[in-house]
């Protein structure tokens, strides 16, 4: 292998052993067909896997997960845990510029007959009431300054507060939906006025809100727990925190660069930019990160809201679809956790957490089978809810893959999909779309994916997450 040397550990672990600047090992998880795939790419995803193990504090080993692909310093897939008390530091690029992107799963009483007579209805109200594409704004509501600010703040509980949502719904989203650091003054003004009209959008790129149902359960106790069956209809969303999230991350990476420099930390990739914890800086961004985190769990409880009103505009009264949140959780974050008695900074990029079971931050219901970990594959296959597991909490700092991760560009599946009516094809199948623009259906064709499967079977094999049920799409409305 060119310049990365690994080991294999067992059917699906990978080493590469501490070298030159790394302070720690790294660790992979993949099976031949994800190893091929990071073949094909040159293996720059898993360079930079060994490039986030050169960063000071580093609690090893540096992490990727079987969704691997190439990101911006860190790679998607990536987790690493840095200690604050062993001048250990915060990367912005390790958590990414979509700040808390994550996903939402809603359970409803209705089975798939019950929705097809609607399903069209349902389709186009869902488009209607949830703007989708580049620079969707919502002029329904309006926040002041002051309301954003308290958005930020308090995240979901903002919202349910004024009524865009359940009290209950605040139970089953990872921290309660709200991170307790967050403060929006250490947010621009510029990243305030971008995420104002924003609140309560899909987005574009790979956002997406998906109708789905379940059609297969793999662990029937696990599936009880989270009150999933075969053939209930389900509601993926996708979504996190747009443009601001977006600015906060643009604004810290250019100040981190200067700081990286005063504080002598040398960068073998500049998209690394990094500042110490414990630094002014470092904690500048851990609040204004957790302040743009709470917008991005805002933002998927006002969507849920529009989604239960387009329940009702389809003919579904509250009583028969009673959709509920099963649980929302994070992609992009970094967060304080306490491993084998040590207080150490989480970086999840394009990872999911997956507490395993008695972890206290897991809610009741699903203390004895672990927290739900929810995957969602491409809008032609099918998505798939895990179970956190005992082995993630000792071998991965508590995480689980996200995705199937990307294995073609956006320009290369746009060429590709050049020639074909993809919406036709997914209508075909008994898929309806409802998208911005054909360009976005077009580059996220289900070939530019992985198959979420394979990524499912090799976290399922490590012992990182469990199979508990898997769901396949009926709608989806892009960005």
């Amino acid at each position: 292998m060119d310049n990365v040397p690994f080991e294999r550990l067992d059917r699906y672990t990978y080493r590469i052993p501490r070298h030159g600047k790394m302070w720690v090992d790294a660790v992979f998880y993949a099976n031949d067909e994800i190893l091929a795939q990071l073949e094909a790419e040159g293996y720059a995803s898993l360079k930079q896997l060994v490039n986030v193990a050169t960063l000071p504090g580093i609690v090893g080993p540096a992490l990727a997960m079987p969704d691997i692909h190439w990101g911006y310093g860190f790679p998607i897939g990536g987790v690493a845990a840095f200690d604050p008390t062993a001048g250990g530091v915060v990367s912005p690029g390790g958590v990414g510029f979509d700040i808390n992107c994550g996903v939402r799963l809603l359970t409803t009483r209705l089975t798939r007959e019950d929705l097809e007579p609607r399903k069209t209805r349902l389709a186009d109200a869902l488009y209607r009431r949830v703007p989708a594409g580049v620079g969707s704004a919502r002029r329904d509501v309006r926040w002041s300054p002051k309301d954003l600010k308290t958005v930020l703040r308090e995240g979901a509980r903002a919202l349910v507060a004024q009524g865009f949502g359940e009290a209950a719904d605040l139970e089953r989203i990872e921290s309660g939906g709200r991170l307790p650091l967050a403060d929006p003054d250490r947010v621009s003004a510029r990243a305030l006025e971008r995420g104002g009209p924003q609140l309560g959008t899909l987005g574009s790129g790979n956002h997406f809100l998906e109708v789905q149902y379940v059609d297969e359960v793999y662990d029937p106790e696990a599936a009880e727990a989270y009150g999933l069956w075969v053939g209930q209809v389900t509601v993926l969303i996708h979504t996190g925190s747009r443009g601001l999230g977006h600015q906060v991350c643009q604004d810290y990476v250019e100040r981190f660069l200067q700081a990286a420099r005063r504080y002598g930390i040398e960068l073998v990739d500049r998209q690394l930019a990094a500042a110490p914890i414990e630094s002014p800086e470092g904690q500048d961004y851990l609040h204004a990160m957790a302040a743009a985190a709470n917008f991005a769990f805002a933002n998927r409880q006002l969507i849920t809201h529009n989604v239960r009103l387009a329940f009702e505009d389809a003919g579904f009264l509250p009583r028969d679809h009673q959709l509920r949140v099963l649980y929302d959780l994070a992609h992009n974050n970094a967060k304080f956790e306490e491993y084998a008695g040590r207080r150490v900074l989480v970086h999840r990029k394009g990872a999911t957490r997956a507490f395993g079971p008695g972890a206290p931050d897991v809610p009741p219901a699903f203390r004895t089978v672990g927290q739900p970990v929810l995957v969602p594959g491409d809008m032609g296959r099918y998505s798939f809810v895990l179970a956190g597991t005992p082995g993630a909490m000792t071998r991965t700092f508590g995480s689980s893959c996200h995705g199937a991760g990307r294995q073609m560009s956006r320009h290369k599946a746009k060429k590709a999909a050049r020639k074909r009516n993809l919406i036709a094809e997914l209508e075909a199948q008994g898929i309806l779309v409802r998208a911005a623009s054909r360009a976005t259906v077009d580059e996220e064709m289900p070939e530019a994916y992985k198959d979420v499967a394979s990524v499912v079977d090799v976290v399922h094999g490590a012992g990182i997450g469990k199979k508990v049920a898997r769901l396949r799409p009926l709608i989806v409305v892009k960005g």
